[in-house]
């Protein structure tokens, strides 16, 4: 079944400029769709003509019947007094309504005054109040502001207090408490921490309904999608698989069309060199003249490749200060909170060489106050932080800043670097501010071009301990890939926060954890501190489990054995009661399947209530198993 279709779309801000020029594509129900493309491509464009915010020039969007669409970056508007609880809720509307409408029936129950029909439609309501597991409202709503690090103290604050990044957390949050039937993620992950992100991620793998996200994150692509469709000039191309298999096939396709269009201009030069010697041959001899003119008609037949288009690359690069000292970085016993609240405290760490580091950790851990420290820019509240003589620092902050916005792109590097105006202009080419983009007003940029310019000048530097705070916020996949090749050629030291897991896998070789006021200090890349935190957890759960079983047993035995077996037959007589009402359940449910084997609508919702009662069976089997296992040790231990 298709659940979106567009056909031929269209659309044009400019005159003669179109943004979507021609793009079709069809989503499958339940595939999970990566939109790719260069900033500016129209990918959120896209999203606003499929959600009806904006219309299409030319071309159709068409969404599947009875489908409900949920955009995240469109944020709706709350009564101003509305709480970040009162908005979460907003997803409960229709279970609310249907609650009110069965308190209404069951007061007119307990007066003795419903009538059949009334007493039918409390059954039907009921039913359906439970398939849209309305008992389960407040467990759902503490799962998702778990996974996505809601705190109570935030679902008690006034929605209208929040920033813009948190706004959208909790729209995601909403969105996905709604059981939407289509999600359009427009950037989820960057108001998101690294824990957040794979709760996320382990939701969409187990969400049934469809998903298409626009994302620079690759390894959130990686492992959420299933299909990526980029937009390029306008056109959509698409291929199956997740991100590494898409850029592997597109690498192979370019290979193989520059391949061709290499030996096919080889052959056109080999018969332009034949034609022109005929040409002049052919000057007094028309047979040589019309075998000229023929293998021309033949040059023109052959230029069926069309050239591969090379993106336009960033190519400067880091430059490195030489450096011999052993000891790049010491910090001894640091300590750092605000307002009597400990960010972390003895903190140990010892930088040498050209080591790189990332430091991980979740929103408001401190990371960014740890790099400031070393800057210079923060002084720890106990402890000594020394860098070595010979280190020459270097710093991109998370929130580029300039000190004189309204400067052109040009002044602010000439002032910066103390160069000629032609220099600045050569440098701002190598970041892919050409032309007039170089006379831009600093404040004109968005936050990628800010991020950009700053490397710009960064970059000119001799350093070899460099420092870099989240260094692929805002951009697109290509400049991310610029990036990592720059930092790739860096031959120094490094030391950097990030979200991206996809850099800190490629870069750290080293990973320093800022949680629960420590700094743990961990020798080995990202899939060694995922490897480590896995077998914790997995430690965590088997004492948690062992201690559960220690708190139900150890009551058990002060207790003599003819009690404790009254006590455990009474329990199994009830577990077995309700298997047997669980398998009448079942076999109404059955009948009913057989009912409306016609009705598709009908029959998905019967399915779902089937799967769920057969889930709450297997759980009183396993509870009944268990009592009789309990049974036979307390018989045994007479």
């Amino acid at each position: 079944m298709i659940d979106v279709s567009v056909v031929n779309v269209t659309k044009a801000f400019q005159l003669n400029k179109n943004v979507l020029d021609g793009l079709s594509f069809e989503v499958n129900s339940g595939e999970k769709i990566g939109i790719l493309g260069k900033n500016g491509a129209g990918k959120t464009t896209l999203f606003k003509i499929i959600t009806g915010e904006l219309e299409c020039d030319e071309g159709d969007v068409s969404i599947a019947q009875g489908k409900r669409v949920g955009l995240i970056s469109q944020i709706p508007e709350y009564p101003e007094r509305y709480t970040v609880e009162q908005v979460l809720r907003c997803a409960f509307d229709r279970q609310a309504e249907i609650a009110l409408q069965m308190r209404r029936l069951e007061e007119r129950m307990d007066s003795g005054d419903a009538d059949d029909a009334e007493l039918k439609k409390y059954g039907e309501l009921s039913a359906l109040f439970e398939h849209l597991e309305g008992y389960d409202t407040d467990y759902r709503i503490s799962k998702v502001c778990s996974g996505l690090e809601i705190s109570d103290t935030m679902r008690e604050r006034l929605f209208s207090s929040l920033s813009g990044g948190e706004k959208t957390r909790i729209n995601l949050a909403r969105l996905l408490l709604e059981n939407t039937d289509i999600l359009l993620l427009d950037e989820p992950t960057n108001h998101l921490d690294i824990s957040g992100v794979e709760w996320l991620e382990e939701y969409l793998g187990a969400f049934k309904g469809t998903v298409l996200t626009v994302s620079h994150d690759r390894y959130f692509l990686d492992r959420v999608v299933t299909r990526i469709v980029e937009i390029d000039s306008g056109k959509a191309h698409t291929h199956s698989g997740n991100y590494t298999e898409y850029i592997r096939f597109k690498t192979q396709l370019e290979l193989e069309q520059r391949r061709k269009y290499e030996k096919e201009q080889a052959k056109i030069k080999q018969l332009q060199f034949t034609a022109e010697r005929m040409h002049g041959w052919g000057l007094q001899n028309e047979k040589l003249m019309k075998r000229s003119q023929a293998i021309e008609k033949r040059i023109e037949r052959l230029s069926t490749v069309q050239r591969p288009a090379k993106e336009r690359q960033l190519r400067a690069r880091f430059s490195t200060a030489e450096f011999k000292a052993d000891e790049l970085l010491v910090m001894e016993g640091v300590r750092k909170g605000f307002r009597e609240k400990p960010l972390f405290e003895d903190v140990n760490l010892l930088v040498k060489g050209s080591e790189r580091i990332g430091v991980i950790g979740d929103n408001g851990a401190g990371k960014t106050t740890l790099l400031k420290m070393i800057m210079g820019q923060e002084r720890p509240d106990a402890g000594r932080i020394h860098l070595g003589p010979a280190v020459k620092t270097a710093y991109l902050p998370q929130q580029v800043s300039f000190p004189n916005p309204g400067l052109s792109l040009v002044d602010t590097v000439i002032r910066a670097l103390d160069c000629t105006a032609q220099t600045a202009r050569n440098r701002l080419g190598s970041f892919e501010f050409r032309g007039e983009d170089a006379f831009k007003c600093v404040y004109e940029l968005s936050g990628g071009e800010k991020s950009r310019l700053a490397l710009c000048i960064l970059m000119d530097a001799d350093v070899n301990l460099l420092i870099l705070d989240e260094p692929t916020n805002h951009l697109d996949v290509p400049s991310r890939n610029w990036i990592e090749e720059a930092v790739e050629d860096y031959e120094g030291a490094l030391i950097f926060v990030s979200h991206d897991r996809y850099f800190i896998r490629n870069f750290a070789d080293r990973i320093w954890v800022v949680e629960n006021g420590k700094v743990r200090d961990i020798d080995g890349g990202y899939d060694q501190y995922r490897l480590m935190r896995q077998a914790e957890e997995h430690t965590s759960r088997g004492r948690e489990q062992q201690y559960a079983r220690s708190r139900q047993v150890k009551p058990q035995k002060q207790k003599n054995a003819r009690d404790l077996m009254k006590e455990l037959k009474a329990s199994m007589l009830a577990v077995e009661k309700s298997i047997s009402a669980a398998e009448r359940d079942i076999a109404q449910t059955d009948a009913m399947i057989q009912q409306y084997s016609s009705d598709y609508e009908k029959l998905s919702e019967l399915f779902d209530v089937r799967q769920k009662r057969q889930a709450e069976l297997d759980t009183l089997m396993a509870e009944w198993e268990e009592l009789g296992g309990r049974m036979e040790e307390a018989e045994s231990g007479k």
